[in-house]
């Protein structure tokens, strides 16, 4: 095996391990490393770190103390450059440094200012070979949510929508219907504890009832924060969302002007709220809500909404990817479009199919920016 497969091959693994806390490390990125001692028989991982929960402590000092002495000479597999700056923690560099680490290979150089490079430079002039580019496509998928909140100021963003065969989401008079089977929702489950957040609007909360969390066996701790766009503060004390903020913090996310007596009502529910400006036409300023989101630390936001919701994020051209369950029953004419006032086409304006998964009897449609 030349030395470039084997890069790859330990950095898949690296970028597998990574993933083990995904949706739980923001504001942080899920990071993977992995240290590699090569040996006559093949290199032997002597040590695995991924990002904790919360975002400390970092993958590299992990995988650093599992090796202890043996990482000396070794090589750090690293799904993103090492940090170069103090924060909570010292940097990663110094970790590295002090380990005695001989070859550092990583998959991306992290956008971050505070980084972007630095990191890589004081390895190098620490007598450490790098290496930098094996696995970077799917390190770029994998570190999407950090990338695209460093350098635009938002979180990576997710439209998940089950939709019939004729490209319906409800009944006739927004009525809601079951779509997708047990399988496909359970995929949908998943998806939620993958992702720092999950967005919906009042509408369909006051229509549904949602609770949002991620209610696979054993993993209700996983639940992403519940945003909820509620210009008006309608949030039903009742609801299932308010019932359930022990489980998952709930934030709403209100109009500058929304009335400050309901405010009060909803945050001794224990949910938190936030002002966003109004546009013009009366709705909430999306671009301004996400930016809000980034600027807490999401990075990873999924949309699970209605028609009107959906169909204005594409239209505001925040969408980043799309999850489409499409399930082989029809719901005729009258049913309730996918994105309302645009056909379910307008997707591919965006987005490109890239992955093809089959949950049970329905179609997993994955589709990515061009």
């Amino acid at each position: 095996m030349t030395e470039r497969k084997q890069d790859e091959t330990l950095m898949a693994a690296a970028l597998s391990v990574g993933q083990r806390e995904l949706g739980q490390t923001w504001p942080n990125p899920a990071v993977g490393a992995l240290i590699v001692r090569q040996t006559p028989s093949g290199p032997i991982v002597l040590g695995r770190g991924w990002t904790a929960r919360g975002g400390r402590p970092h993958a590299e000092p992990q995988a650093l103390a599992q090796a202890g002495e043996a990482a000396r000479g070794a090589t750090l597999y690293v799904t993103l450059e090492p940090c170069s700056h103090h924060g909570r923690t010292p940097p990663c560099v110094d970790a590295v440094r002090s380990a005695g680490i001989g070859r550092v290979v990583a998959a991306i150089e992290d956008p971050d200012f505070r980084v972007a490079g630095r990191g890589f430079s004081i390895l190098r002039e620490a007598g450490i070979e790098v290496s930098v580019g094996a696995g970077a496509g799917e390190a770029r998928l994998a570190h999407a949510g950090h990338i695209r909140r460093v350098t635009e100021g938002r979180p990576h963003i997710m439209l998940k929508l089950a939709v019939s065969a004729d490209g319906k989401v409800g009944l006739a008079g927004r009525r809601p219907v079951a779509i997708t089977g047990e399988v496909a929702r359970g995929r949908v489950h998943m998806l939620r504890a993958t992702y720092d957040a999950v967005l919906t609007g009042i509408g369909t909360v006051l229509a549904d009832d949602p609770q949002l969390t991620c209610r696979l066996p054993g993993m209700l701790d996983r639940s992403p924060v519940r945003v909820v766009l509620d210009s008006n503060l309608r949030l039903p004390a009742t609801s299932a969302l308010a019932r359930s903020v022990s489980t998952a913090p709930l934030w709403i996310l209100a109009a500058e002007d929304a009335p400050s007596e309901r405010e009060g009502l909803i945050v001794a529910l224990g949910a938190e709220v936030m002002r966003v400006r109004r546009k013009a036409d009366g709705v909430l300023d999306l671009d301004a809500a996400v930016k809000l989101l980034a600027l807490r630390g999401i990075t990873r936001l999924m949309v699970e909404a209605g028609p009107r919701v959906a169909a204005a994020f594409l239209k505001h051209d925040l969408v980043d990817e799309a999850d489409i369950f499409e399930a082989p029953l029809r719901l005729g004419d009258e049913a309730l479009d996918a994105l309302e006032g645009l056909p379910l086409s307008a997707l591919d304006t965006y987005l490109s199919d890239t992955e093809i998964e089959w949950q049970g009897r329905d179609r997993l449609r994955i589709m990515r920016r061009r």
